[in-house]
């Protein structure tokens, strides 16, 4: 009986221990947050009032002992760490500079922006908390345990900065109010912990939840950004159904009440001049795009032309990544360029056609990778930045009809500037420590992007599309580390890439193949650069045929699907590599498709006549 008893309780431990490791190798517990936030703005002070419920459930194993809230606009001030990295970075953001100087340290107190906690209490407990810059520091009346939720109870008021970065009142083309990183924002904490870094001027990360935000604004003021409207009738603006009447309550305010499921983030931008226009695609999403009516007629025309290209470009991310689950997303006039929120992006309005449809395209693609996949976008902007530029470019690139090659050959050019100035810094690099701005934008954007587009080269463009799609399947709503979508194109391609995410984004190796030796039939290629690749080769032969080839890296453990002549693979240790071919040889190219990002492309080929 004795023996029973010890092999059950054997048995149940190792079952509890498999069930926990597998909880814990995972990693894809999600803390859970339930904003409920009331807001009262006044458009004359640019200064509002919010009351805040949060509901916070501590999925993780841990217990929490602290939390901790983002507080963004508090980097609008002078002598913040924003300002301080304008003084410091060696080249600046021009839209945050003025004659040579920061534009936050000229902010005057009734220009700069701020957030202030004034109540906070947990389960209805006062807790002590002191704000840090950005950051908002709670000592907890009790500890979370984990699978624990508890409820945070806040008054704060704010003020909204002049518009210098993202956010803020009255940006250079009019617009009112960008409302972006306005709330106090519960930070993230995941399985590797809290993610806090002050807000310096690059990006974001946030917990999944959902959002019931109540705003009351002067009632000329038309609103658009996250979440769906749950009062149109009493707003109007565009909103309503216009087959029943409106139902607007008298008085100087509006209450817009919207609600948002399952996003990590609320924005909301607006103004007195919208034009609001609402374009109903077939699938049941809603379309809105709100822009000043003060713009020329030939911008108007172009954001009349915009709309129905953005469904169009809605229809091409859902088919070639995955669905979007949501029932509207808003293209917004504000900010100061083109960035992207939950359901929404905030983008510059007086551009050309192609600059709107462009910025557009990428912000929309956003959607996918920063807030359906959403990837820590602070630790690996190149996996937020990168992927978005590539699955933007291919839609442009369809959709405008423009049937360029290669639709990211630009990436391919920033690329290779960076990595011959001697700037180059890996893609693990945090956003916020690149040295400069060159390089973040070059690495996050054309690096990122080439990422993928050189996947192409190593496992096949079909594969790449097989693997977006693996990729968001697997990881949407999870927070992907770069080692999954690695692992999303192992499964798809059965080729073994972990060399690959190393060598491209924790090294700054470059690639660099050449033809050294051409000797009768038989060819001797060289690998200069410090980082391996698998090789294509095109070979004429002096009788006017051609034969391509294919030589596989060996500690990829396989090869891509070809048409081409397969060889033995390449040990990424030895510096040379000769095969023999059946002809004498005119002329020999590597790498015909220019998908490798080979930083030295003059000597990857060989003519007999030179």
């Amino acid at each position: 009986m004795r023996k029973i008893i010890n092999t059950f309780i054997l048995l149940l431990m190792v079952s509890c221990i498999s069930s926990a490791q597998k909880k814990s190798n995972t990693n894809y517990w999600q803390q859970k947050v339930s904003y409920t936030m009331d807001i009262d703005m006044d458009v004359n002070t640019y200064q509002y009032k919010g009351k805040q419920k949060l509901v916070y459930t501590n999925n993780s194993p841990d217990e929490l002992e602290k939390v901790f809230y983002h507080l963004y606009f508090n980097a609008f001030q002078p002598n913040s760490q924003m300002d301080a990295r304008l003084h410091t970075i060696e080249d600046p953001d021009g839209r945050m500079m003025d004659q040579g100087k920061s534009r936050i340290a000229k902010l005057s107190p009734s220009e700069i922006g701020y957030i202030k906690v004034n109540k906070l209490k947990q389960n209805g407990t006062k807790v002590t908390f002191e704000t840090i810059g950005t950051i908002l520091e709670v000592s907890l009346d009790k500890s979370i345990k984990p699978g624990e939720t508890v409820t945070f109870d806040m008054e704060f008021e704010a003020q909204v900065p002049v518009q210098i970065r993202r956010s803020g009142r009255n940006n250079k083309e009019g617009v009112a109010l960008s409302m972006t990183q306005w709330y106090p924002k519960m930070a993230e904490y995941d399985f590797e912990g809290w993610h806090t870094p002050p807000y310096i001027a690059r990006e974001f990360h946030g917990v999944w939840g959902d959002f019931d935000v109540t705003l009351h604004i002067d009632k000329k003021y038309v609103v658009g950004g996250t979440g769906n409207l749950q009062n149109p009738q009493e707003v109007g603006h565009g909103y309503e159904d216009k087959k029943e009447s409106l139902n607007k309550p008298s008085g100087k305010k509006l209450t817009w009440k919207f609600k948002g499921e399952n996003i990590h983030d609320f924005t909301w931008a607006a103004d007195p001049e919208y034009i609001h226009d609402v374009f109903k695609m077939k699938n049941g999403i809603d379309l809105h795009f709100l822009y000043k009516k003060t713009l020329e007629a030939n911008y108007i025309d172009n954001w009349k032309k915009l709309q129905p290209k953005t469904a169009e470009l809605m229809n091409y991310f859902s088919d070639k990544i995955g669905k979007y689950p949501y029932k509207q997303y808003s293209v917004i006039q504000g900010g100061d360029g083109g960035m992207e929120y939950a359901q929404c992006t905030l983008i510059t309005g007086k551009r050309s056609w192609g600059a709107l449809f462009g910025v557009t395209a990428h912000e929309l693609a956003h959607t996918w990778f920063q807030f359906l996949l959403a990837t820590n976008e602070s630790k690996h902007p190149w996996m937020d930045e990168g992927f978005t530029t590539y699955i933007s470019n291919k839609a442009s690139n369809e959709i405008l009809n423009q049937n360029v090659e290669n639709p990211h050959a630009r990436s391919y050019s920033g690329y290779n500037f960076i990595a011959k100035s001697g700037t180059e810094e890996p893609l693990t690099t945090h956003a916020d420590r690149y040295e400069t701005n060159r390089g973040y934008g070059i690495g996050s954007y054309s690096k990122g992007n080439v990422f993928l587009s050189q996947l192409e080269y190593i496992i096949g463009e079909e594969n790449v599309a097989k693997t977006l799609k693996r990729y968001f399947k697997d990881f949407s709503f999870k927070h992907p580390t770069p080692n999954d979508i690695k692992r999303s194109a192992e499964k798809v391609s059965g080729i073994h890439l972990d060399w690959y995410l190393n060598e491209w984004t924790q090294t700054t190796h470059a690639i660099d193949y050449g033809v050294k030796l051409v000797k009768d039939k038989e060819i001797t290629l060289e690998r200069i650069g410090a980082m391996p690749m698998p090789i294509d080769v095109e070979v004429v032969y002096t009788d006017g045929s051609k034969e391509a080839f294919n030589i596989p890296l060996e500690i990829m453990r396989g090869n891509k699907k070809t048409k081409a002549t397969l060889l033995k693979d390449w040990g990424w240790a030895y510096p040379t590599y000769t095969f023999k071919v059946s002809k004498p040889v005119k002329s020999i190219q590597i790498d015909k498709s220019g998908l490798m990002a080979d930083i030295n492309p003059l000597n990857n080929t060989f003519n007999t006549a030179e």
